[in-house]
């Protein structure tokens, strides 16, 4: 069955681990008749969860796709894991969503993230609902997390409805939106609707003025007749609510118990009467300018935002029609890569169940399978109608850790598992890395990478360890030094000669000319891994050809590529060849490329040289009772606390902390925090090792050489 792009509505679920969100997704299909009996998570056979890692741990790893239909439209739903790690699901689930549902532990109110979720959401601009959840348990507490909500996001959170009682008695729920009140059986679903008691119809009549008001604010002729009627009809109140919501106007909240199965239904006749459809969303922005709209009749363009790897299947992607009307055999064009893909396959999806489809409509969500060339963040065009869909921004990495095979045959296998991680993954990021000599795994904690092992090992049978990580250290100097070396060699016929004299000081922009030294040529190179070398040719006479100029060069480049302090690159010099030798016959370019070398290294050891590290900015978010012991740890990792502020009812801690220092952060912070605290890290600059850690670092290099 195809739904009309109006009648089409994407939510995503959103919401700190523990919030409910699965629970909630497994009620919604139950309340559509999409499913005739609820799953739980503890039992490990919801329709959301249905990987083996997700019933092992009990938790969402990985969105899912669900959908149903609810009086004549169509409900996409996508489950999202609420643990940090997997940031980069919520981040392309959001990406395709027209509206967001962010589920509230009644319990715990705001939680961290809940806080680093709606940072996505405003990137976004994503119309929002909170779903207070968990009314039925012993501590759940309404009025406080409704107080924590508009604390945090403001007078535009406005209440829906509210509990009449909560904790384990829980069953009645007061509407503000209808002025009614449901009274819900023992087994939770369909509510007795009742009048509100006299006792509540106060606070439920100022609790729907507040939603008239906002409703009307949006459009002059519901304003006006508000003004001269003060009230608006149950259609003119729906009208002016989807307008509020779509312009970010209003952030309404519902009550939920999704264990209980009550309030669900009432949510989900919001969302298909109120919540907006992806036509009456902004059209989507394109590459390079530009905008598509949602229309049906247009050339087809779809994204692809999630992509998985089933064992007997191959690639599996999750996309959204941006434009037009997908069907099976259509031709496209991927824009990243310019290759042609056949879709042969349509689905719409339920967890891990798949029903076949002829079409899809713009705005709809589906499933396809076996694409040769495209993954996560392509857009797939129709031929001679180039377009790109603004790619998903994911989050920088704040976990690495450097990746060990068992063996060196299986390089080449865990190197191909780790591409296709990488392509369904975005946020995790590896490389083979020069530099260290190492393959680096990048991700967004430890969890995240403990799940990417196991995947690896039980779908590509690869195992591999996890070890410490080199640090990219930098070396430079700090004073002038002058040295001078001859390079001569002779094996019977044509020898090698070359004698260089070479001035070496600290380079910054903007410096003189060095002290008597008369500069014939200047070259100032930006160092592939930052920094500079200025390269000054200083001789008079002709004592060198200039001819040489650039084989000396190359010389000093080789030993700046692997430092004389620990092997490290080398970087903000500058060096002045001022004098030397040269043979009419035995003179060549290896010969000056090595005494340019030796010159460099033996002037470098002369120049008070010093060991740069990279320092990183930490933002640290968590609660008062836990700030001092993250206070305390930071301390031991040589942090410079930048600032302390409040963050909603959060505190956030701003450091300079060495990357050194920063192995395995996400655990320590973790335990240090029960989990309720977050943190995201950025480089910001190379600082000055401390001289008594520079003197280990030496002296375990020359030890490292000395063993090799």
């Amino acid at each position: 069955m195809s739904f009309a792009t109006k009648n089409i509505r994407n939510i995503v679920l959103l919401g700190h681990s523990g919030s409910g969100k699965t629970t909630f997704a497994e009620t919604m299909l139950f309340e559509s008749g999409e499913i005739s009996r609820r799953g739980t998570v503890e039992a490990g056979n919801t329709a959301s969860d249905y990987t083996p890692i997700e019933h092992e741990r009990g938790n969402s790893i990985f969105s899912s796709l669900l959908h149903v239909n609810w009086r004549g439209n169509k409900i996409n739903i996508i489950d999202t894991p609420g643990l940090d790690d997997f940031v980069g699901e919520i981040v392309s689930s959001l990406k395709v969503a027209d509206t967001a549902v962010m589920v509230i532990n009644s319990v715990s109110g705001v939680e961290v993230g809940t806080e680093l979720i709606w940072e996505h959401i405003n990137d976004l601009e994503t119309p929002t609902i909170f779903a207070i959840n968990q009314l039925d348990h012993e501590k759940a507490n309404y009025d406080q997390s409704l107080e924590q909500l508009q604390n945090r996001f403001g007078p535009k959170v406005i209440p829906i409805q509210y509990p009449l009682n909560i904790g384990s008695e829980f069953n009645t729920i007061v509407d503000a939106l209808r002025m009614t009140m449901y009274v819900f059986p023992p087994e939770g679903g369909k509510p007795e609707k009742v009048a509100i008691p006299e006792s509540e119809i106060n606070r439920a009549q100022e609790m729907h003025n507040m939603l008239v008001e906002a409703a009307a604010e949006n459009d002059e002729e519901l304003m006006e007749k508000f003004f001269d009627e003060g009230s608006l009809t149950e259609e003119e109140l729906a009208q002016g609510l989807t307008i509020a919501l779509a312009n970010h106007e209003i952030y309404p909240v519902f009550c939920v118990s999704s264990v209980n199965n009550m309030g669900s239904g009432r949510l989900m006749g919001f969302l298909n009467d109120i919540a907006p459809s992806p036509a009456d969303r902004p059209p989507a922005k394109l590459v390079g300018g530009g905008s598509l709209k949602p229309d049906s009749e247009a050339n087809p363009v779809l994204f692809i935002y999630k992509t998985i790897s089933e064992p007997q299947i191959g690639n599996v992607s999750y996309f959204k029609v941006y434009s037009g009307t997908v069907r099976n055999g259509a031709e496209f064009v991927n824009s990243k890569n310019d290759n042609s893909e056949r879709i042969n396959q349509l689905f719409v999806a339920n967890g891990k169940n798949r029903d076949s489809v002829d079409e899809l409509v713009a705005g709809d969500l589906g499933v396809t399978v076996k694409l040769k060339d495209s993954h996560t963040n392509n857009t797939l065009y129709t031929k001679g109608d180039s377009k790109g869909i603004v790619p998903i921004k994911f989050p920088e990495p704040k976990m690495r850790v450097a990746v060990v095979p068992p063996s060196k045959n299986d390089m080449e296998k865990l190197t191909k598992a780790l591409h296709v991680m990488r392509e369904e993954d975005p946020t995790l990021i590896f490389e083979q890395s020069k530099e260290l000599k190492q393959m680096l795994l990048h991700a967004q904690g430890q969890l995240h990478l403990d799940i990417t092992r196991y995947r690896i090992e039980q779908v590509f049978g690869v195992s591999m360890e996890f070890t410490e990580p080199r640090i990219p250290y930098r070396e430079t100097i700090t004073k002038v030094a002058n040295d001078s070396y001859r390079h001569k060699k002779q094996t019977g016929g044509a020898g090698q000669f070359a004698e260089v004299h070479m001035r070496i000081e600290p380079y910054y922009e903007g410096m003189p000319d060095p002290a008597g030294l008369s500069v014939r040529n200047t070259s100032v190179e930006d160092l592939p891994w930052g920094g500079n070398l200025a390269f000054y040719w200083c001789i008079v006479g002709g004592s060198i050809d200039a001819k040489f100029s650039n084989a000396i060069k190359k010389g000093v480049m080789n030993k700046m590529q692997e430092g004389p302090l620990t092997g490290s690159y080398c970087r903000d010099i500058r060096v002045c060849i001022y004098d030397g030798k040269m043979h009419p016959v035995d003179s060549n370019d290896m010969a000056f490329q090595l005494a340019g070398q030796m010159v460099f290294k033996h002037a470098f050891e002369q120049a008070g040289p010093k060991l740069m590290e990279p320092i990183y900015e930490l933002s640290i978010l968590c609660d008062d009772e836990v700030m001092g012991d993250i206070m305390g740890d930071l301390q031991t990792r040589r942090a410079m606390i930048m600032g302390m502020s409040a963050e909603g009812h959060y505190q956030k801690i701003t450091a300079k902390v060495p990357l050194a220092e920063l192995y395995k952060y996400s655990s320590t912070l973790r335990s240090l925090s029960q989990g309720k605290a977050k943190f995201s890290r950025k480089f910001i600059e190379y600082a000055q090792v401390p001289p008594d850690i520079q003197q280990k670092l030496v002296q375990a290099h020359k030890e490292e050489l000395q063993e090799a």
